[in-house]
């Protein structure tokens, strides 16, 4: 049984090293802070941010504040593993992955809802495609505009749950952090209008 458990996990991780090698490639963090340098860097993020735009309504700019925010646009994101005895790894705290920062089970739904069930979170197209879709379901279930970055992160935070309960009143770090993606919105909505 054992021989099989570790032909299993030696394959599950070719799969995703190789689907990891689809996706485009991130910016230099040195783009960081200007979305037309971002876009010259790999035209395949533009094209993504527009097409998401196109599909669920989700501005371009507000798109990549959230990968940003969620991903620093590294595929293969994922929050801290901590260790035991500083050695031994220890689950992940959250099953969040690659550029959107989704989690299995919400991006199970995204995939559901879509038809697009060969999607994956280290594609930069997939997960634009996620958020917006995400995004299009806050609107039309909590009735945020799809414009209002500060709104939109606070329910992609919390899940739209956690936002009609309010969750993030109790969370004065993540109102700050909602108030950073929706500067760095704006700033990348100046800029977009001047490189489109």
């Amino acid at each position: 049984m054992k021989p099989l458990k570790s032909l299993l996990v030696l394959s599950l991780s070719l799969i995703t090293l190789l689907m990891t090698g689809c996706s485009s490639t991130p910016p230099p963090k040195k783009t960081y802070d200007n979305i037309c340098s971002i876009y010259s860097h790999d035209r395949e993020w533009k094209s993504a941010a527009y097409k998401s735009y196109k599909k669920w309504g989700t501005p371009p700019y507000v798109l990549m504040a959230l990968v940003h925010q969620e991903s620093r646009f590294k595929p293969n994101a994922q929050p801290p593993r901590e260790y035991a005895l500083g050695m031994i790894p220890l689950p992940r705290k959250s099953s969040a992955y690659g550029y959107s920062q989704a989690k299995d089970g919400t991006w199970h739904d995204y995939m559901k809802a879509t038809g697009n069930w060969g999607a994956s979170r280290s594609d930069i197209e997939d997960s634009l495609d996620f958020i917006g879709w995400y995004n299009y379901q806050s609107y039309k279930r909590l009735k945020i505009s799809r414009k209002d970055t500060y709104k939109l992160y606070l329910a992609y935070h919390e899940g739209r749950g956690g936002y009609s309960r309010r969750t993030y009143l109790k969370k004065k770090w993540l109102l700050a952090v909602a108030k950073k993606v929706s500067n760095r919105a704006r700033m990348y909505k100046k800029q977009y209008y001047r490189c489109r």
